[in-house]
């Protein structure tokens, strides 16, 4: 089938499509969690004593003994057989993003040729996938090949049904046998402990005596594109690359803000309700669904979790949106930008840190400035990011977030702190040294007498900031839309672990020498602010005012690609903090950065050949076809002494002679293999050949608007965001 035809036939397949017949979803308390072995269900099939272990284990990470590890093992096999699962699977998160699972029987043969179901609590806590195969980083060789899966049993196990079955999920670690991580869990984890560490030093400082474990908590918005799958199976870009390397921006885009929040189409519908059924099965919180600025853009928000279960859990959205997108008819795009000239999609994670005893230590009440607890925890924020904004920047760093960064969609490059006009004040005062009076809201009247009266909040928000205070949260609105937030939260959760470990080695003789625990901390964040005060703006972050002055006279950084943020995990105040805080040994994250350039430099060459192969294949066919047909037609009517004009022949000529030589130039450039080192490739990619893609499309998108729509071989910005 040729390109051209492919696309008709999905556009007639869209306009031709019957409603889908939609049952009534079932209420939530029939659903919720049905699918989850969790605590509730444990408490249903374990004895007293195993649950109680496994309790105690869940809420405060205590080891857990083999023999309850059996007794666990016998009770998920009965309970997940009675759903008819039939396999499981230690399911894990190697440094792809991506999840990785290898399904196992439950099946036992013996002597007499039959066949029994056995689960043991060594094949639960263990398994032994490839260590080699995955990304590594050269913490394995080819010939060094083991790697263990060990099961995470804070992280509850699931059933997984897909048209082609049931299968028990057991959440995993990945590592080596040497005992390096292969994966982002065990990081996380380890992110998680120094950070309870740190955070329990600083309130035991403060007076406090009984205090839970400290953990980090997320909530990811998760923004996505929905295109008709005809439509995309029609465009090798979108299905191999994730985004279009071509197409003309349409007459209507998004200009007119008319798809932000407006009524969500019914076949997107269909598919949102048949996608959260599924989600609140696995007790997934889903909470908010929308239509998002982008057409053909939505987005979808869940209840904050903890960290290491959100992270979870969002491996597991990404892999039903695609899922559920497939059955109707749809393919998922994740990517930060598949579509130029639209908004890109990302994934603002919302992080705070709580417990049970204190509670989230990240809300400041309504007297913030008595809330000495908050104030040092935010103050510990403060100077995380200013002393390590290059290492967030290389944690969301990838070749798809780059095309995002920056733009009128997505803050920019330039790691900052919102705090918003109350707390921004309020940090001001301690570094002059002086407590002013606290910034109001107010009520909120517009002179309606039916609309009630409310509290107004006592500052905006800042879409333009990178990391913003939010009420009782940060917000890391950089994080792009494809990516595992594991990453970013062990980032987060590690920088705070650093400056708690810095607050409480000051606040010690502080507390000793002054006449109140208030003046000790209003000394220790004195000092503060006076060091790390620079990253706090509260301006327009997309201003060239800003990012002038934030290099200039404030010293942060601007760090636009890949290429020039990967560098930082190699820094050693980088490796210094991962290692004193155990999170990361130096081989671990130099490992990390092997990974991730290699993934930076292949995502970009994988595009680059696929220029090259769409141009010479199909675009530039299609432009000779119908300027043959304008030649022949040119011709035929000079013949007949008949004057037709020749400008668009002729600007079809020059357009794909410029557009050829355009892709020679770019050809070549791929053949270049000879560098000096890794991160030099990796210019080589960001510099050289992302320039030169934009350069061939600049041609292509020019043809577009040429030739013949009944002969343009790819479906076009129109038909993708707006068709469904």
């Amino acid at each position: 089938m040729s390109g051209n035809q492919a696309r008709l036939n999905a556009i007639a397949g869209i306009t031709n499509r019957k409603p889908v017949d939609v049952e009534m979803p079932l209420p939530l308390n029939k659903i919720w969690a049905d699918d989850v072995f969790n605590l509730a269900t444990m408490e249903e099939c374990l004895s007293k004593s195993a649950f109680k272990a496994m309790k105690k284990t869940v809420h405060t990470g205590a080891e857990l003994d083999p023999g309850t590890a059996d007794i666990v093992a016998a009770a998920m096999k009965d309970w997940a057989m009675s759903k008819g699962v039939k396999f499981f699977s230690h399911i894990f998160y190697p440094m792809t993003n991506a999840t990785a699972e290898k399904h196992d029987g439950f099946i036992v043969t013996n002597s007499d040729g039959g066949a029994i179901t056995e689960f043991t609590g060594s094949l639960l806590i263990k398994g032994e996938p490839d260590g080699s195969s995955f990304p590594n980083g050269s913490l394995r060789m080819t010939n060094a090949a083991r790697g263990y899966t060990a099961w995470d049993p804070t992280s509850p196990a699931y059933v997984m049904h897909t048209d082609n079955g049931a299968t028990l999920m057991i959440p995993s670690v990945f590592l080596s046998w040497t005992g390096e991580a292969l994966d982002k869990k065990i990081p996380l984890m380890r992110s998680n402990a120094a950070m309870n560490i740190a955070a329990k030093k600083v309130l035991s400082l403060m007076g406090e005596t009984e205090i839970a474990t400290v953990s980090s908590s997320c909530g990811a918005e998760q923004e996505y594109f929905l295109i008709d799958a005809g439509l995309a199976a029609a465009r090798p870009d979108l299905l191999l690359a994730g985004r279009s390397l071509f197409g003309a921006s349409p007459a209507k885009g998004q200009q007119f803000d008319d798809q932000y929040f407006g009524a969500i189409p019914e076949r997107v519908q269909v598919f949102m309700q048949a996608l959260e059924d599924k989600l609140y099965r696995l007790g997934i919180p889903a909470k908010t669904h929308h239509n998002e600025v982008a057409p053909g853009q939505f987005e979808i928000a869940p209840y904050y979790e903890s960290a290491n279960v959100a992270s979870d859990h969002q491996q597991m959205l990404m892999t039903l949106l695609k899922i559920t997108a497939k059955q109707h008819g749809f393919v998922c795009l994740l990517h930060e930008k598949p579509f130029a000239g639209v908004n890109g999609s990302g994934k603002h994670v919302n992080w705070s840190v709580g417990n049970a005893t204190q509670g989230n230590l990240l809300d400041p009440g309504k007297t913030p400035n008595d809330n000495l607890n908050f104030l040092l925890f935010c103050g510990a924020v403060i100077r995380g990011v200013h002393l390590y904004g290059p290492l967030l920047r290389a944690v969301i760093a990838s070749a798809s977030n780059d095309h995002r960064l920056g733009a009128n969609e997505a803050p920019p490059a330039i790691l900052s702190v919102y705090l918003g006009d109350q707390l921004e004040k309020l940090f001001m005062d301690i570094k002059e040294g002086t407590i002013g009076e606290l910034l109001s809201g107010g009520m909120m009247d517009i002179g309606l007498a039916e609309i009630l009266k409310f509290e107004r909040d006592p500052g905006d928000r800042n879409r333009t900031s990178p990391f913003a205070f939010t009420g009782n949260r940060f917000e890391f609105r950089a994080v792009g839309s494809s990516a595992s937030v594991s990453g970013p939260l062990i980032a987060m959760n590690t920088m705070l672990a650093d400056s708690l470990d810095w607050i409480a080695d000051r606040l010690a003789p502080a507390l000793a020498s002054s006449a109140s625990p208030a003046e000790a901390v209003f000394s220790v964040l004195q000092e503060l602010m006076s060091e790390h005060s620079n990253v706090i703006f509260g301006g327009d972050g997309y201003s060239s005012e800003w990012h002038r002055a934030a290099v200039e006279e404030r010293g942060l950084q601007n760090i636009p690609t890949t290429a020039d943020a990967l560098p930082a995990l190699l820094s050693p105040e980088v490796q210094g903090l991962f290692e004193r805080t155990g999170v990361l040994s130096p081989k671990e994250v130099n490992s990390r950065y092997e990974v991730y350039a290699e993934q930076y430099i292949l995502s970009i060459e994988v595009e680059a050949k696929l220029v090259v192969d769409m141009v010479t294949t199909m675009i530039y066919p299609a432009a000779m076809a119908y300027l043959s047909t304008l030649t022949s037609t040119l011709v035929a009517a000079q013949s007949l002494s008949i004057s037709l004009d020749t400008g668009i022949a002729s600007s079809i000529a020059e357009t794909a002679n410029a557009m050829m030589t355009a892709v020679s130039t770019l050809s070549g450039a791929l053949a270049s293999h000879d560098f000096d080192s890794t991160e030099a490739h990796m210019k080589f990619c960001a510099d050289t050949l992302c320039g030169m893609m934009l350069a061939v499309r600049a041609e292509a998108d020019k043809l577009e608007s040429l030739v013949d729509d009944q002969l343009w071989p790819l479906p076009k910005y129109q038909e993708m965001l707006f068709m469904r």
